[in-house]
C-alpha cells in the first residue's frame, strides 16, 4: 500500500466494532474467551490496542449479557469505548446490529473486528480500509488457507468478490476454493446499516451471517473488494490449543523484533516476552528468561538464565540472575548486580550495588556501591502493614542478617553477619544483633560418652 493510500485512510473517520460476546465453551473455562491472555494481555486488549494504532476514531464493543468482567476490561483499555450487549446469539450480523446506535452516527468507514483474533497488525486494518477510500462499498479480509475446511469461501469474478459462502452451505465445487474468509470486514459508513438490515437467516444454521452483506452489496451495484493477508494474522482462538498457537506466534514476532532492534537472545525460543517489554541495544538475554508486564531493560544490561522479571526497570550495564526474581517496583541501578536466588520487590537498588545471592529485598532503598551479603532479609511486613528499609551508600550487610523495618542503615555502616537489626545504625558504625558465643572445653567428649552409655541400656 502506498503512502498516498495511507494518507487517504488516515483522513477518514472510522468506527470499529469489536465482537466479544462469544462464550468460548470450547475453552472449558469460567473466564470469557476474549479475556484469556497472550503475551500478558487479553486477546480483547490486543485487538482494541491495534485498532487504536490503526486510527479508529471511535470504538464499540459488543459483549454478552451479564458479562461485567468483559465490560470492566473494555473500560480499563479505553474509557471512551462504548459497550453494547447482544442479548440473543443469532449470528454475526445480529451481533453487529447490537451496536445500531453507534452505526447510526456518521463515520466514513466501519470496521468489524473480532475479540478472539489477537494477531492482526495495525497496517492490516489500514489495508482493509484502503479500498473504501477508492469507492468500494464492502471489503472482506481473505487468506489462502493451507486447509480450508470449516472456513467460508470467497466466490470471485476477477478481482471482484461476489459472495462469501459458509462451509456448510457451500457446494462441492465451492469447497475446493482455498481463498477463505478471515472474518474481518470494512464497510462504507453510509451503507452499513442498510446492508446489515437486509441480511436474512435462510441458511443451515438459521443465523444472520455478516458475510451475506457482500452478496447484498454486489447485488445493489456496490463494488466489493478483497484484502488478502497471511493466514497467521487471522488466526482465531476457540480452544486452549489455538490459544497456545497464538502465544507461540506472537512470541516469535516479539523475539524477531527484539533481535532486529539490537538485542542478543542466546536461545530465542526459550525467552518469553510481554506485549510491552522494552529492551535497549546490546542487551543480552540468556536462555529461559520470562518477562512479565512492565519491564524496561536499558542498554548493555545482561539478564542471565532462569530469571523472571515483572514491573521492573534495569539500568544500563546491570546484571540480573541467574535464577533471579524481580517483582513490581524493582529498580536496578547502573552496573548493579542481582545474583542467583535473589528476590527484589519495590526496591531501588543503587548504582554498583551488589546483591549476589540468596536474599530478599522488599520495600527498600539500597545506596550506591552497597554490598548485601547472602541470606539477608528485609523484614518488611508485620501482618498488617509494610515498612521500608533504608540502606546507605557503601554500607556492608553481613550474611544471614535480618533487617526489621522500619529501619535505616547509615552510609558506610557495617552489619555483622547473623544479626537481627531492630534499631537504626549511624553512618560508618558497626551494628551487631546476635547472642554472644560461648565455648565449653571438652563438652563434646562428655556428651558422646553419655549418649553411648544411654544407647547400650
Amino acid at each position: 500500500m502506498t503512502l498516498s493510500h495511507t494518507a487517504q485512510v488516515s483522513s477518514r473517520s472510522c468506527l470499529a466494532i469489536v465482537l466479544a460476546a462469544g462464550e468460548g465453551t470450547r475453552m472449558k473455562s469460567a473466564k470469557p474467551k476474549v479475556l484469556h491472555q497472550v503475551a500478558s494481555r487479553s486477546m480483547l486488549g490486543h485487538v482494541m490496542a491495534t485498532l487504536a494504532q490503526a486510527g479508529a476514531t471511535s470504538t464499540a464493543v459488543v459483549i454478552g449479557p451479564d458479562r461485567e468482567d468483559v465490560a470492566k476490561e473494555v473500560q480499563e483499555i479505553s474509557a471512551q469505548a462504548r459497550i453494547f450487549v447482544q442479548k440473543d446469539r443469532l449470528g454475526t450480523a445480529h451481533a453487529v446490529l447490537s451496536a445500531r446506535e453507534a452505526l447510526a452516527q456518521p463515520a466514513d468507514d466501519v470496521i468489524i473486528a473480532f475479540g478472539d483474533t489477537p494477531l492482526i497488525l495495525p497496517e492490516t486494518f489500514t489495508k482493509l480500509r484502503a479500498p473504501l477510500s477508492e469507492g468500494a462499498g464492502v471489503v472482506a479480509m481473505g487468506f489462502e488457507a493451507k486447509d480450508p475446511t470449516g472456513y467460508g469461501r470467497f466466490i470471485t469474478s476477477g478481482t471482484e468478490l461476489l459472495a462469501i459462502r459458509e462451509h456448510r452451505d457451500a457446494s462441492e465445487a465451492e469447497r475446493a476454493i482455498t481463498l477463505c474468509n478471515g472474518g474481518l470486514m470494512a464497510i462504507r459508513g453510509d451503507l452499513a446499516l442498510s446492508l446489515l438490515d437486509r441480511v436474512e437467516n435462510k441458511n443451515a444454521k438459521g443465523e444472520y451471517y455478516l458475510t451475506d452483506i457482500v452478496e447484498i452489496a454486489h447485488g445493489l451495484g456496490h463494488r466489493t473488494a478483497i484484502a488478502v493477508v497471511l493466514e497467521e494474522e487471522v488466526h482465531g482462538v476457540n480452544d486452549r490449543a489455538q490459544l497456545a498457537a497464538a502465544e507461540r506466534m506472537i512470541q516469535d514476532r516479539l523475539r524477531q523484533a527484539a533481535m532486529a532492534a539490537g538485542v542478543t537472545l542466546v536461545a530465542p525460543e526459550t525467552v518469553f516476552f510481554s506485549h510491552d517489554t522494552r529492551l535497549g541495544q546490546d542487551v543480552l538475554v540468556e536462555p529461559h528468561v520470562v518477562f512479565g508486564p512492565g519491564v524496561l531493560v536499558e542498554e548493555g544490561a545482561v539478564i542471565h538464565s532462569f530469571s523472571h522479571l515483572e514491573g521492573a526497570r534495569i539500568a544500563s550495564g546491570a546484571g540480573v540472575g541467574p535464577f533471579a526474581r524481580l517483582r513490581p517496583g524493582a529498580l536496578i541501578g547502573p552496573k548493579a548486580k542481582v545474583g542467583n536466588f535473589v528476590e527484589i520487590k519495590n526496591t531501588d537498588l543503587g548504582a554498583g550495588a551488589k546483591v549476589s545471592h540468596l536474599t530478599y529485598l522488599g520495600d527498600a532503598t539500597v545506596g550506591a556501591e552497597a554490598n548485601i551479603g547472602a541470606g539477608t532479609i528485609t523484614c518488611n511486613y508485620d501482618g498488617f502493614g509494610k515498612y521500608r528499609t533504608e540502606i546507605g551508600e557503601g554500607a556492608f550487610i553481613g550474611s544471614n542478617s535480618s533487617l526489621v523495618a522500619p529501619i535505616t542503615i547509615g552510609k558506610g555502616a557495617f552489619v555483622g553477619s547473623g544479626s537481627v537489626i531492630t534499631d537504626d545504625i549511624p553512618d560508618n558504625a558497626l551494628g551487631l544483633g546476635r547472642g554472644r558465643q560461648t565455648v565449653k572445653e571438652g563438652w563434646a567428649i562428655e556428651f558422646r560418652e553419655k549418649a553411648q552409655a544411654a544407647k547400650k541400656k
